[in-house]
């Protein structure tokens, strides 16, 4: 991230702006947060293994939590305006800590749906990507585009950290000490948040990053209700359904969930294993996903600075659906060059349609911008739930993936569509609507 000094209110000069230590706090947060991300697909064969389960039980718990960590963003993204994002940064921390420590003493599948589903959903969705949205527009008026990829990354190098960690654990210890292991790394940015992550740019007597207007040293601290927050959340997206593109940018980022987080993220390590090959080794690969994720988010978002970001998106799931044309062929017991070339696409591919979409909101609905991409990501992990649960159904019932391999990429073809005719909108929408400030 670029620096630039910044004049203070007594005159003195500081070498880097706040803004970027908030966002490196944001980003260290995203990436102790991303350990259940990269959990489901390396815990469910050993889970399989001991208890019996069948894959589509396994599978509703992860449902349920991709469900909560999409319902969830909206409402977080409300009630950081109401106490703060610091307060409701560290509270989601804390449950995803709960979550994942409570987990080694489940012994049936609804004990596994309340700490996998329940409990890490609710945490894992107060961080999710509405919360990148939320800091990059809180904090900057200029390159929102990069921060936002930047931020989007830290899923992805939490993946990349916590995947093969988990995936060598579990073999070598077990998946109980695994999951202390999320647990902990949930925990461990608790006090780096608390004590370097600050709400707005006021509260340090400065404006955005890339303001030049004079702003107040100080300003009055977000206040209402927990139910006006939650009214805010639902009153946007009362407004923000009534329009075309909103439902278009859904669809797509459903699509985009059940392509991702749905089927790649928790069935290619099985998929792998059906087909011979180590779950560690299925692991590493999809730890690589990880590391061409980082660079091809922050590259979509440099982009989305320069490039319309319809042509983006359209670009971007045309690509997907082609590659998991191509994935059956290319799974077998050993690594090859063309699964590596695959994966290479896919990881670039990950979640660089995150930037254009948090773009695309702020064009359309203006300062409702996070609270709109909170709905939209809502329907990413709507789709990703069902993808997760019907792919775990075709698997027991074929004994393979392939129909789901093949059905993702028609999906994908859809949401090329649908988001290359995402028509202009040159005025924003009205501001939000202000948080009830009955006690």
């Amino acid at each position: 991230m670029t620096a630039e000094s910044v004049e203070e209110p007594t005159g003195t000069r500081r070498r880097i702006h706040p803004a970027w230590i908030v966002a490196l706090v944001a980003l260290i947060a995203l990436i102790g947060a991303a350990g259940f991300r990269a959990a489901p697909g390396v815990l469910m064969l050993p889970l399989q293994e001991e208890f019996g389960w069948t894959t589509a039980e396994l599978s509703l718990a992860v449902t349920v939590n991709l469900l909560l960590f999409g319902l969830t963003a909206p409402f977080a993204a409300a009630l950081m305006q109401r106490f703060g994002i610091r307060a409701v940064t560290v509270t989601a921390l804390l449950v995803i800590g709960a979550g994942s420590a409570l987990s080694v003493f489940v012994a049936t599948p609804a004990q596994l749906i309340l700490t996998w589903g329940v409990l890490i959903g609710l945490g894992t969705g107060s961080m999710a990507l509405v919360f990148a949205a939320t800091i990059t527009d809180t904090w900057f008026a200029t390159r929102r585009g990069l921060v936002s990829g930047v931020l989007t990354a830290g899923s992805a190098t939490g993946q990349l950290i916590f995947l093969p960690v988990i995936a060598a654990t579990a073999e070598g210890v077990g998946w109980r000490a695994a999951s202390l292991i999320i647990a902990g790394g949930a925990l461990a940015v608790v006090p780096l948040v608390w004590i370097f992550l600050r709400n707005r740019p006021a509260d340090l007597g400065v404006g955005r990053y890339g303001e030049t207007a004079p702003v107040a040293a100080s300003a009055p601290a977000p206040r209402g209700s927990a139910w006006g927050a939650a009214r805010l959340a639902l009153t946007t997206l009362r407004d923000a359904a009534r329009t075309k593109t909103f439902w278009a940018l859904a669809i797509g980022f459903a699509i985009c969930g059940a392509t991702t987080n749905g089927l790649i993220g928790t069935h290619f390590i099985p998929s792998a294993h059906d087909h011979g090959m180590p779950t560690t080794t299925a692991a590493g690969l999809l730890a690589v996903v990880g590391v061409f994720d980082i660079a091809g988010t922050v590259l979509s978002g440099w982009l989305t600075d320069r490039v319309n970001p319809r042509i983006l998106l359209a670009a971007y799931y045309a690509l997907r659906g082609v590659s998991l044309l191509f994935l059956p062929s290319l799974l077998s017991a050993s690594v090859q060059p063309s699964i590596v070339v695959f994966i290479v696409i896919y990881g670039l591919d990950w979640v660089a349609t995150v930037p254009p979409t948090i773009a695309l909101c702020r064009e359309v609905f203006g300062e409702r911008g996070p609270l709109v991409f909170g709905w939209v990501f809502a329907a990413h992990q709507v789709g990703a739930g069902i993808a997760s649960v019907l792919a775990g159904m075709v698997r027991d019932h074929t004994g393979q993936y392939t129909i789901a391999w093949f059905a993702a990429a028609g999906l994908c073809a859809v949401a090329a569509l649908v988001s290359g005719t995402i028509r202009r909108h040159p005025t924003p929408a009205p501001d939000p609507v202000t948080v009830d400030t009955t006690p």
